[in-house]
């Protein structure tokens, strides 16, 4: 009797100290994949001049962690991001645009928050394959334009060329320039990815979380 509850205590222990391990190696990764997405979106392939930019694949390592962990997790990192984005805005100036205090929360929300969280639900369709990386990757990205297109269309309207008369227009058109290419590159290198073997491998060994 003894022993089975020895044994008992012995495989609890070691339950535990697997979940501490996967958890910390969680955390790990998740680190540096957001190390790696901020790196990356500050090297710009292309710049638009009132903001938003074609990045060298930024938003990969953010879906990457949604495909591996799942959308919960997903979220908390992309989230995560979401504030380091925030961060890099007001080096870049954020709050010297000239908004509203109203306009200045609403681009905080939509540009940045809600935006760059959006990228945590690329991991939803994770267990169907390439098909479910190619359609949840591309329900992030699209996710995010949308944020973008409201922010564009309903605060910076003011900032939209004489010549263009519909603000849902102008912002369907700017955002779409740089969104449009960053939905292609981040579905092609997630694709790519996960036929790698051993990345193939990581993420099934996962999907039951």
């Amino acid at each position: 009797m003894a022993t089975t509850e020895k044994q008992k205590e012995t495989k609890l222990e070691k339950s535990a100290s697997s979940a501490k391990k996967t958890n910390v190696k969680r955390l790990v990764l998740s680190a540096i994949l957001i190390g790696m997405a901020t790196v990356l979106s500050l090297i710009k392939v292309y710049q638009l001049p009132l903001g938003g930019s074609i990045t060298l694949l930024s938003m990969l390592p953010i879906a990457l962690i949604s495909i591996e962990y799942g959308i919960k997790w997903g979220l908390v990192s992309s989230f995560t991001y979401s504030l380091i984005q925030f961060g890099l805005g007001i080096g870049e100036g954020l709050f010297g645009w000239g908004l509203t205090p109203l306009a200045l929360i609403g681009c905080i929300a939509l540009d940045y928050i809600l935006a760059y969280s959006s990228l945590g639900v690329a991991g939803i369709f994770r267990k169907k394959g390439t098909p479910g990386i190619i359609a949840g990757v591309a329900l992030a990205v699209v996710m995010r334009f949308v944020f973008h297109l409201l922010s564009g269309a309903l605060i910076f309207d003011i900032w939209m060329p004489e010549e263009w008369s519909n603000p849902w227009l102008y912002s369907l058109v700017y955002n779409g320039s740089y969104m449009l290419p960053e939905l292609v590159f981040t579905m092609i290198g997630s694709v790519a990815l996960f036929k790698a073997p051993q990345f193939a491998k990581i993420v099934e060994s996962n999907l039951e979380d």
